[in-house]
Formats: structure tokens, sequence, C-alpha cells
């Protein structure tokens, strides 16, 4: 397990009774993924969601609430990811090209997300946890800088 762990951030944006999530490919194979991505240098975990959703979907979000925090580990890849998963709510639709890296952007109800090839483990268990209702308030992070 190749360590420090991989910090990265999801998006679970809900529409009705849907879901905006990304299809990408993965090891040859499409698969489905919440918006998601890496934090990078100097961004906080906020301004990272919003980074990931509008990159990777064209739908600028608000994070309203953080749904969990998981660590993974994945075997195949030796890697160890900790992932911050935020509830989102869309605040406009862009017109910016989606990054190259995803094949759509798609809304998907959760039985067919269930049907669907899955990026990871973690996109059920963060969209179980949403629908179980758990949500923590963003102040469950502190961004402090010296």
């Amino acid at each position: 397990m190749r360590w420090p762990p991989e910090i990265t951030v999801a998006a679970i944006v809900p529409r009705n009774q849907d879901f905006l999530m990304v299809e990408e490919l993965s090891q040859g194979q499409t698969v489905i993924n919440q918006p998601a991505g890496h934090l990078e240098p100097d961004e906080s975990l906020a301004d990272a969601v919003i980074r990931e959703v509008l990159e990777e979907t064209a739908y600028l979000t608000r994070p309203e609430a953080i749904i969990g925090l998981y660590q993974y580990e994945s075997e195949a890849a030796d890697t160890l990811y900790f992932r911050i998963c935020f509830l989102c709510r869309v605040v406009e639709k862009t017109n910016r090209p989606l990054d190259p890296d995803i094949q759509a952007a798609i809304w998907l109800s959760a039985e067919e997300i269930k049907e669907k090839p899955q990026r990871s483990p973690l996109v059920e268990r963060c969209l179980f946890d949403y629908l179980a209702g758990q949500r923590f308030p963003l102040s469950l992070y502190q961004e402090i800088i010296v």
C-alpha cells in the first residue's frame, strides 16, 4: 500500500429522484462514478469538490453538507484513498467542455446506479449513506491557514 493516502473528494448531486453521475473508462471498461477527483495544492476541500463537479459535468454546484469520510484501499492500484463525499446542489449548468477523461455526465436513479459497473465500492457506499439520511455539517472540517 502506497503511503500517504490519496485525498479525494466526491459529490452526491441529487435532482428529483436522480443523481448526477459520470461515465469514464477504467481498465478498458466504461464505469460510473460520482463526480470526483483529487485535492490539489493550496485548495480547500469545498473548492476541490466545486472544481471537480464543474470539470467533469459542466454543472456549477454548491456544497451543503458532508455525507461521509471514507478510507478505501485499492489492491489493484496499490493505493490507499481517503475520500470526503459532499452533498452538493446545482447552481447552474454551464457550457464548458467536460474533462477529456469523462465520456458523459448523466442523471441516473439509485436503481440504475446499482445496476451499472462502478468505479469503486465507494460509489454505492456514498449513495447508500446519502439515501439513509447521513449528513454532517460543513463545519465538520476546518481550514486553518497559518
